[in-house]
């Protein structure tokens, strides 16, 4: 029967281990797939945020809206959308906020069709805004 030799009679090529630049190099491959994993979860997340941003904003057009039909009123009328719709015992429970850390801007009346109740400062550049809401 053979038997393996010793490590000390393997030839140094043979000898089991990592070098340093091997372990750098694993390092750096590690490191490079952390980083695209952090890159796909913000991307995730801002798109998240966005979306339940315009969750809100269409939850807040619908309790606008049930207001109005509720109490008859037409478009147009001054209303305080903060007091009047939303709160414990309103249309809308909760008072919204944005999610990505924008802040919603009620109107001051019930919105005529195609314009919406509230709307996020994060509209213009994180698109926080439905793409179409003409039919709200």
């Amino acid at each position: 029967m053979k038997t393996s030799p010793s490590p000390r009679h393997l030839p140094k090529s043979l000898k089991k281990g990592m070098s340093l630049l091997e372990l750098t190099v694993v390092i750096l491959v590690l490191l490079s797939l952390m980083t695209l994993l952090m890159i796909g979860t913000s991307t995730w997340k801002r798109g998240a945020d966005r979306s339940a941003c315009i969750l809100n904003i269409r939850n807040t057009q619908n309790a606008v809206r049930a207001y109005q039909n509720v109490r008859g009123v037409p478009e147009g009328t001054l209303i305080n959308i903060t007091t009047q719709v939303m709160g414990p015992g309103g249309f809308q429970e909760i008072i919204p906020e944005c999610p990505g850390g924008g802040i919603y801007t009620p109107l001051d009346r019930i919105p005529y069709e195609g314009e919406l109740a509230i709307t996020c400062n994060l509209a213009p550049n994180q698109a926080h805004v439905p793409n179409s809401y003409a039919d709200w």
